[in-house]
């Protein structure tokens, strides 16, 4: 994980995260469109961040959304070959820490019912089960598990980042 620097996102980098996204997840995948829609309202209620290994590829990427005391986490995706490394836990890091910069009480999430190494993370981080959309995720028909963090008086868990 040492080699990896974390960054805010640009729309010069929309090229790159589009492709790793369409990786990723190739059923649920966002348009360029949207991302630029996303990084358009950075940093008003927006904050996305990538992860960039030496050479400035790009091998992961998170998004939050903030507002009204609420913070959603949009989107997290790390490049499979780098999974297991700890560049997940440092991109959810870093978006509870925005979140508590700017003042949500809490912050909420949706993750693939089948994705349990997600779940996994997320539980770690003190994220709790609080709801199912289903068959939110189309064309597979796979149930969304609604997640959330009370942010006060807890501060954010996992990974420190150094400064």
């Amino acid at each position: 994980m040492s080699d990896v620097v974390l960054r805010p996102m640009t729309a010069a980098d929309l090229p790159a995260v589009h492709r790793l996204d369409r990786a990723l997840f190739p059923e649920d995948t966002w348009s360029e469109e949207m991302l630029a829609g996303e990084l358009a309202d950075q940093p008003r209620t927006r904050y996305y961040v990538v992860a960039e290994a030496p050479g400035g590829e790009i091998v992961g990427y998170a998004g939050l959304a903030a507002a009204g005391g609420q913070a959603d986490v949009q989107t997290i995706g790390v490049r499979a070959d780098r999974r297991k490394g700890g560049i997940g836990a440092v991109l959810l890091t870093a978006l509870l820490e925005e979140a508590v910069r700017r003042g949500s009480e809490s912050v909420f999430l949706e993750v693939r019912a089948d994705n349990d190494a997600a779940h996994r993370l997320y539980e770690r981080f003190g994220f709790e089960r609080v709801g199912i959309r289903k068959r939110y995720y189309q064309p597979s028909d796979v149930d969304a598990i609604v997640m959330c963090r009370k942010l006060r008086d807890r501060p954010p868990m996992g990974f420190t980042r150094a400064e």
